[in-house]
């Protein structure tokens, strides 16, 4: 059987790059996220090792990660990380949007996961919203926010372009280009 890995970004550059996070504050609100993962493929061998370094020192070494596989076209059983063993597990209840790791030191961190082949402002907004303390949005919730902002501001430049390509036209409520009307105010002509 051959399988074939998904990835934006070459396995050789995304391990030598640092991991892009964003993590909750310390405080006491506990929040249904603990912050986001944006990583810059869907492999998992060579995107865990940076994850894992990224966090060893604030949380601790990383010993297990759980995902949905529905996101990862290959989920290993295991990682090698700075020469010991990260386990991997999978399960299709859990949000495909989410990560889950687990620490001796500090326990389990969810983390928002951004899938890697998103436009750099709207990781952005992700990794904001993710991180905000004591939120109760799911990781799904906030993609399918995303996803609605994403196609406003699409929607908003095609009226844009429109309104260029029309020539700055004024729109009926309809749809339909109206006549250009000069103001009239008493006393004055307009030519």
């Amino acid at each position: 059987m051959t399988t074939t890995v998904d990835r934006t970004a070459p396995r050789d550059l995304a391990t030598e790059l640092p991991a892009r996070l964003s993590l909750t504050p310390k405080t006491m609100l506990a929040g249904r996220l603990d912050g986001a993962w944006w990583p810059r493929s869907r492999d998992l061998v060579a995107e865990l090792p940076a994850l894992a370094a990224a966090l060893e020192e604030s949380w601790g070494r990383v010993t297990r990660v759980t995902v949905n596989p529905s996101r990862w076209p290959v989920v290993p059983h295991t990682v090698a990380v700075d020469g010991r063993t990260l386990h991997v597990g999978w399960f299709t209840e859990q949000d495909p949007d989410k990560l889950i790791l687990l620490s001796y030191r500090v326990g389990r961190w969810d983390l928002l996961v951004i899938p890697p082949e998103t436009e750099p402002t709207a990781a952005a907004r992700l990794m904001s919203a993710a991180a905000v303390p004591g939120s109760v949005l799911t990781a799904g919730v906030l993609m399918a926010n995303e996803a609605a902002i994403g196609r406003g501001v699409r929607d908003a430049q095609r009226q844009e372009a429109g309104w260029e390509g029309e020539g700055g036209a004024c729109m009926s409520p309809i749809g339909i280009p109206m006549e250009r009307r000069s103001p009239s105010l008493p006393g004055i002509e307009w030519s």
